[in-house]
């Protein structure tokens, strides 16, 4: 075992190179060995892929026979995702959380999008303390901000934060009453502040209560829709910090970012499902370091390394009774079916998912399903509910499972053309940048203006409230004629947007439902390959762009020259006199 962590180094794990922070001397009676926090974030019930948890738990083991302290921790986003997590409810990962040996995690967006029942239910089932220093109902905190640990008297602060657009990046009805009124939230008050003080508040407590180091836990990120809420915002407003480890974003940037107060926080991310386990260190000498352990092969660490624990026989038996179903081939692709850019790639050589920002074939392809199973004049899919690629050839069940993994029902509702119009101008509002209710849709095609600034307006749980200057969404057609902004028409799309406000698409509430909830999102899509396209997706999906149905228009279009007056006639010539 003390060789474990060599051996997978030398078959295919990065080690980045660690992050560290100018730190004074320990007090006296520090620690008698390193501790080494491990962390996972946005697995995404991954549990068999990148390092899975098997290899989580070799990975533990092995540092633990070297010598060290460690504590295991998960930044959200665990229990949703893959089939494993859709079929049980959340429930398996939560037992495998257990098994694995989590100390501690905190709720991300997606822990909710089962219910928040639901969720309460595993927090409880769950044998670790879930922490969140905002998440609260009506005010009060449903979690504890924070918990300590000690380690030969050293006491070690984790403070947990969760993202305020968790209210539109999962079910909006989940953090409702009956009556529609938000009762749930994340201190979402638009400006930051209320975040700002509740971390900040979170640590003062943790010291004042002797802890000597403080780490993070947050669900935060670094996109700009998230702001102000992001990783940097939050470290830039506070103090007292030593580690900040976070997730949401995927990314795996490892860097030393100063506070409020000039002085240094590591900042560390891990990516998603299991590609990568972060790290963050402190040593008996009260040096502070954060890296990641990163898993570049197809194949799963404990697959290519035979790695077998306890760990392994959970995973099969949670695993066992899914496996020859999901397995099934029950179509064929004749092309590529994808969320990405076929050509372009990111600074580290990975594709750039483009399902959230323009047309793709998939996407053409879920809102096509959406129109056909539904009769409606109208389809709509949100990019953020396409979750991977579908390749060339067999298509098995599995595959169609994970392509919408949330478990949203299709609705079909009565709306005007100018609400059509209001929710593509929401779902283009942050073109060029991502959004994940940016609208793929079937039954319409429209032009998106992106030198044109958006101005829509939303309230301060990031729900649409209007458009206050011109639309940047121009040309509109449905059927072949342009878009009535008067006439009532017929759109699918499921609950999640239709009923539930999802991804902040208030422009629908109150509308006629003429089909509520009639079968699961992922059956949508396996009706419509298997049965109206009798099992074989053909030719007319090959352009990976979609088939012009979205079309992005960068530069305003050269003004018309008025048109000229017609000269004046000429007088004729005077003749000459005769010589």
């Amino acid at each position: 075992m003390k060789k474990l962590l060599t051996c997978i180094l030398a078959l295919g794990l990065m080690l980045t190179s660690p992050v560290m922070a100018e730190t004074e001397a320990p007090a006296e009676g520090g620690l008698s060995k390193d501790l080494v926090i491990l962390y996972t974030s946005d697995v995404h019930c991954c549990v068999d892929q990148g390092f899975g948890y098997v290899g989580l738990k070799a990975v533990r083991d092995s540092l633990e026979a070297a010598g060290n302290y460690t504590l295991l921790v998960d930044d959200g986003d665990s229990i949703q995702g893959e089939p494993l997590g859709t079929m049980t409810s959340g429930e398996a990962d939560i037992d495998l959380m257990n098994a694995v040996g989590y100390d501690i995690a905190i709720p991300g967006n997606h822990e909710f999008d089962y219910g928040m029942d639901r969720f309460l239910e595993l927090a409880e089932k769950a044998e670790f303390p879930y922490i969140s220093c905002n998440f609260n109902k009506e005010g009060e905190l449903v979690f504890d901000p924070y918990i300590i640990k000690e380690f030969d008297g050293v006491k070690i602060g984790f403070v947990g934060v969760t993202t305020p657009k968790t209210l539109t990046s999962s079910t909006p009805k989940y953090f409702q009453d009956e009556n529609g009124n938000f009762i749930y939230g994340f201190l979402q008050d638009g400006t930051g502040e209320g975040v700002y003080n509740a971390v900040q508040k979170a640590v003062d407590d943790a010291r004042a209560e002797g802890a000597q180091y403080i780490v993070v836990m947050a669900h935060l990120g670094n996109e700009a829709e998230c702001s102000p809420w992001t990783y940097a915002e939050v470290i830039e407003n506070t103090n007292g910090i030593d580690f900040f480890l976070d997730g949401h974003s995927h990314d795996t940037d490892q860097l030393v970012v100063k506070n409020k107060d000039g002085e240094d926080v590591i900042r560390s991310a891990c990516g998603t499902k299991m590609g990568g386990i972060g790290w963050a260190k402190i040593t008996v000498d009260g040096e502070l370091s954060a890296g990641l352990y990163s898993w570049n092969n197809d194949v799963s660490a404990p697959e290519l390394l035979g790695i077998k624990n306890e760990i392994s026989d959970v995973l099969d038996a949670e695993t066992a009774e899914l496996d020859e179903a999901l397995q099934t081939v029950v179509a064929k692709s004749a092309v590529e079916l994808t969320i990405t850019d076929p050509e372009a790639v990111d600074g580290e050589g990975k594709p750039i998912r483009i399902v959230r920002r323009a047309e793709t074939n998939l996407g053409d392809l879920c809102a096509d399903a959406y129109l056909d199973q539904s009769g409606a004049d109208i389809a709509f899919v949100n990019g953020g509910g396409i979750r991977i690629s579908l390749p060339k050839g067999d298509i098995t069940l599995n595959d169609i499972l994970k392509v919408h993994p949330f478990g949203n029902s299709m609705c079909v509702i009565e709306v005007t053309g100018q609400q059509i119009l209001d929710a593509l101008e929401w779902g283009a509002h942050a073109m060029p940048g991502e959004n994940g209710g940016f609208l793929q849709v079937a039954g319409l095609t429209y032009e998106i203006h992106t030198y044109i600034d958006s101005t829509c307006t939303q309230d301060e749980n990031s729900m649409f409230t209007g458009v206050t200057g011109e639309y940047r969404v121009k040309n509109v057609m449905v059927g072949g004629e342009p878009l009535d902004l008067e006439k009532t028409y017929t759109l699918a799309s499921h609950n999640y947007m239709l009923k539930n406000n999802g991804d902040g698409y208030t422009m629908f509430a109150g509308a006629n439902i003429l089909q509520d909830e009639v079968k699961l999102d992922n059956q949508v899509l396996k009706d419509y390959i298997t049965g109206t396209l009798g099992g074989v997706i053909g030719e007319e999906y090959a352009d990976p762009y979609g088939q012009g149905r979205i079309i992005a228009v960068e530069e305003a279009p050269a003004q018309e020259a008025p048109a000229e007056e017609a000269p004046a006639e000429e007088a004729p010539a005077e003749e000459e006199p005769a010589a």
